[in-house]
Parts: structure tokens; sequence; C-alpha cells
């Protein structure tokens, strides 16, 4: 479209502005911004009053909006799988396909990003009148190829299977036999909270894992001959021992919960 018909479009939408309403701006957008003002403000609302009408009852923490927890947090938990809402699934199985770390970055984050840009980008690229789908094949393939993908990724990820701590602990004598620890009871029990505590999403560990966040093999940990209190010490406070460490704190497991995961880790000198 050249400059002058692009004047002339205007022109006529000025036109019929003042033959039939209002422009979307600054109309339409300001009430979208009240509304938008209002249904948070709701939001808000709500939040404060469940949170300040709430009393004890019992073990529950119960206000007029219903309970704001029940039980406390464990953070020494071993059966918890962690999954995103549904709205989520899409960029959770994103996760799966671009590993941490040279591509998950592209995947989770420039990937969208990109998409978003051209979304709202296209109403400046875009000027024509044209509404018929039938003149539109460009952006309507693309509307297809999007809604495609998206429902394909959320039912990926819907249906995706976490691998459970029950599942991994069946390893456990296979570990035991190929690291030659099968006789030493606390690093049996210690490969037990390994395979139940989820530290297998991020950490591989004989060919089984996640290899996330750029999280070490830990097939050949005990090689490194560190021993017990640095693996202890580790354990508590990741970031202590390694700045800038992504991995959580394992502060809330008991003193022998932790002295069996360093036994664990000491006894793995990689495979005989």
């Amino acid at each position: 479209m050249s400059d002058l018909d692009g004047r002339g479009e205007f022109k006529r939408y000025k036109e019929d502005v003042q033959r039939r309403g209002k422009p979307f701006y600054p109309y339409a957008m300001f009430h979208d911004t009240v509304m938008s003002l209002v249904v948070v403000g709701v939001i808000v609302a709500l939040a404060v009053i469940w949170k300040f009408t709430a009393h004890h009852h019992g073990t529950d923490y119960t206000g007029w909006l219903g309970a704001v927890y029940s039980d406390k947090a464990d953070p020494g938990t071993v059966n918890f799988v962690p999954r995103p809402d549904w709205y989520f699934y899409f960029l959770f199985y994103l996760l799966r396909i671009f590993k941490w770390p040279p591509t998950v970055i592209l995947g989770t984050v420039g990937i969208p990003t990109i998409l978003l840009i051209i979304l709202l980008a296209l109403p400046f690229i875009d000027k024509r009148r044209e509404r018929r789908l039938t003149r539109r094949p460009v952006a309507i393939v693309a509307a297809i190829l999007v809604v495609i993908s998206m429902g394909t990724l959320t039912y990926k990820g819907a249906i995706a299977k976490e691998a459970l701590g029950a599942e991994l602990v069946g390893l456990v004598p296979s570990w035991a036999q190929k690291e030659g620890f099968a006789n030493n009871s606390t690093a049996v029990a210690g490969a037990k909270l390994f395979a139940q505590s989820a530290c297998l999403n991020c950490h591989t560990y004989n060919g089984v894992g996640g290899s996330q966040f750029g999280a070490p093999d830990l097939t050949a940990e005990g090689a490194r001959n560190r021993g017990i209190k640095f693996q202890i010490d580790h354990l508590k406070c990741p970031s202590c021992v390694h700045p800038g460490s992504p991995m959580p704190s394992f502060a809330g497991f008991s003193a022998q919960q932790l002295k069996e995961l360093a036994t664990f880790l000491e006894a793995s000198k990689g495979a005989k």
C-alpha cells in the first residue's frame, strides 16, 4: 500500500468515526483500562478478605472464603511431584524438548517472545481491510498451525509422566551392585532417599535422570573423595558451598537422612 493510499484510508476512517461513533483510542482503550483495574481490585479485595478473616480450626487455617492452608508444607517430602497449571502445560512440555543449558532459553523464552512480538506487530504490518477468510490464506494457515501446536504441546504436557520415586527405587539394587555398596545399609537407604527426593529431575545417575540446569552426573561423585561432612554441608546449603548454585536446600531433612544421602554419594565411585 502506497503512502497516498494509506492517507486515503486514514481519512475515510476519520470520516467514518465522525459519522458513526468514537475511535478506539482513547475511548475504548480507556474503558478497557478501567475495567482491568476493577477486575484486579476485586481480586486483591478477595485475597485480603480471604487472608485477614482466617482463623485456626484445629489443624486448618480457614477464612470466610475457604481454607488458606491446611497441612503445613513439608520440605522433607519425598513423594510430591510438582506440576504446573494446565495453561502452562505447553511450556512444561517444551522443557522436555529443549534441554538445559544450550537451548532451554530459546525454547521457553525466545520462541514465545518472538511469537508474541509478531502477534503484536501484525496490526501495524497488515493494514488491509479485507476480512473474508478466503482472501487471507497466510493468516488462516498461521492461526491453524498455532492452534494445532499449542493444543499438541498442551496435550503432551498433560499426559507426560514424571519419574516417580516408587519407580526409581526399583533401580536401587542395580545401582548398589554396579557401585559396590550393596552391603552398606546406610548407602542403600541413601540411594532410596535419592530416588524418592526428585534429585533425578536435575541430576543423572547411572544413565537415569533429567540433566537439567547444568546439574552434574553423580555416578562417580564419591571418586572425588570430598567426604561425608562436605556432602552434608552441601545438601544443607548448596549455594553456601557453591555460590550461585540453583540447587534447592535439603536442610529440612533429618540428620539421619542427610547422613544416608551423604554416605550414598560417597559410596558412588563409578560403575565397577
